[in-house]
């Protein structure tokens, strides 16, 4: 399996609230790197991260069935996996592509469970991608950082999860839009993350920077930073590479 892990994949544009189809992102060279690795006229599957959002669901797989055509990536089919049809993540061996969405980390990790996709991924052949919530899942070990109001001042609310096992990368997405945001009266990056990231390290994307993961090796591309201790450093540029 190879697999492209990121904070935005691109392919969709809001448009008055409208989801509108775009091509797929091409920072750091992103979208050339799929096209290289996808299969021709792919069989293309995307699990969810809200099963019971059936509207959203359907308004994904429909702008990404005109925006992988528009991106130049041949699709056969492209279809969506919610708690209408479980089943079709059990026929992994029929699928070229499999898409994890974004969204909450905690809501989508529980669909992954129900589904079994960290045992069925095993015999996994094909391409993985992922984008925000989706690549947060990807790891062992998942660090599912607080992001709605509550969250991070409920004692309940677990901060790691067992995820699908792809990865010991634990990735924080949109490092840009959220460098200064503030949940529950904290500030989200240094009150809440900083704290959690002793003794573990995150590795904070920006949109347009992503991760390669090919034959156990890991090569991360675009601007990027390693959170560790309480510490933050930049560690990668955009135009650049480095391995992880």
């Amino acid at each position: 399996m190879k697999a492209i892990l990121t904070s935005s994949l691109g392919g969709c544009s809001d448009v008055n609230g409208i989801r509108v189809p775009a091509r797929l992102s091409r920072a750091n060279g992103m979208l050339d790197r799929l096209r290289s690795i996808w299969p021709r006229d792919a069989r293309v599957l995307f699990i969810c991260a809200d099963p019971a959002a059936y509207e959203k669901n359907d308004g994904i797989r429909a702008c990404f069935a005109k925006s992988f055509p528009l991106s130049g990536l041949g699709v056969s089919s492209v279809n969506v996996c919610d708690s209408r049809n479980p089943e079709a993540a059990h026929h992994l061996k029929d699928i070229d592509v499999l898409v994890l969405t974004g969204g909450h980390v905690p809501t989508q990790n529980r669909f992954l469970k129900e589904l079994r996709l960290r045992e069925r991924l095993s015999g996994f052949d094909g391409v993985l991608a992922a984008w925000s919530a989706g690549s947060m899942n990807c790891a062992d070990t998942v660090y599912a950082g607080p992001e709605l109001e509550g969250e991070a001042v409920d004692p309940r609310y677990r901060r790691w999860l067992t995820g699908l096992g792809i990865t010991d990368i634990n990735i924080f997405p949109h490092m840009q839009a959220l460098r200064d945001a503030r949940l529950d009266g904290m500030r989200l990056v240094e009150d809440i993350t900083f704290e959690d990231s002793v003794g573990h390290e995150f590795i904070a994307l920006n949109d347009g920077s992503y991760i390669v993961l090919d034959g156990g090796r890991a090569a991360l591309y675009g601007e990027a930073y390693s959170i560790r201790d309480r510490r933050i450093a930049r560690i990668c540029e955009d135009g650049e590479s480095v391995s992880l």
